[in-house]
């Protein structure tokens, strides 16, 4: 009878999963904890100059590399990093630079009429807030969380198809759309680790939790991880993970 008491004490100072998740708060905090330690600055990789470039940078990204868009924005944006610039060189100029780019003609479009909006209605300057951020052309809420965070140091979660598969596939933050994976990790990553977690776990997903395979052996969280399939067993850190 004691026995029974001692061990039904002990479950019951067990940490009780976060609502919403797979994992309980110590669990959400130490995932973050290595991926500071593994990336103390991350940062995304496509490559700008002023909050007017990662803007751009971003919108062309949709439905393309990193490093494709990074090919194409360096000329362009070394003749025109405003705007101003911008509007001048004129949308088949700007088609030109961009026409390695999947869908490069209504984005050379959407350049263009974003760079007219902001001049018109924020005196050629980036908006620092998601409302005025979405009314630009091209400009969606993922853009936005991204522009936001980069540019202007804001806590926010841009969920691309990497988030939005880590999210559903550890079970950190399952959700059927964007915007319900973006909510659920917006309340449960601490907020000590809000303003990097959407690079790191960007970066993890593009390179160690593959939508293909992921390669479990590379993984810094494989023994907190609780996807329902894992390419192996063995929980190998690349970095030392001490407290």
């Amino acid at each position: 009878m004691e026995n029974a008491k001692i061990k039904s004490e002990a479950v019951a100072k067990r940490p009780s999963r976060v609502a919403g998740t797979l994992y309980t708060r110590p669990e959400i905090h130490e995932i973050f904890r290595r991926f500071l330690v593994q990336r103390p600055e991350p940062k995304g990789e496509l490559e700008y100059v002023s909050p007017f470039t990662l803007l751009v940078a971003v919108v062309l990204s949709a439905q393309a590399t990193d490093v494709g868009v990074n090919k194409a924005t360096r000329p362009l944006f070394a003749i025109a990093d405003t705007p101003e610039k911008m509007l001048a060189l004129g949308e088949e100029k700007v088609g030109d630079y961009i026409r390695t780019i999947g869908l490069w003609r209504n984005k050379a479009k959407n350049v263009i009429a974003l760079s007219e909006a902001l001049i018109r209605d924020h005196g050629g300057e980036v908006p620092d807030n998601r409302d005025a951020l979405v009314k630009l052309p091209g400009v969606g809420r993922k853009t936005a969380n991204v522009v936001l965070n980069v540019a202007f140091g804001q806590p926010a979660m841009a969920v691309d198809t990497h988030i939005f598969r880590i999210g559903n596939r550890i079970g950190l933050a399952p959700g059927k759309t964007p915007e319900a994976v973006e909510e659920k990790l917006m309340r449960v990553v601490p907020k000590e680790y809000l303003l990097h977690a959407h690079h790191w776990l960007i970066l993890h997903g593009r390179y160690v939790c593959k939508a293909r395979k992921p390669e479990c052996e590379m993984c810094i969280i494989a023994d907190l991880c609780k996807a329902a399939v894992k390419t192996t067993d063995i929980p190998a850190p690349l970095i030392t993970i001490r407290a």
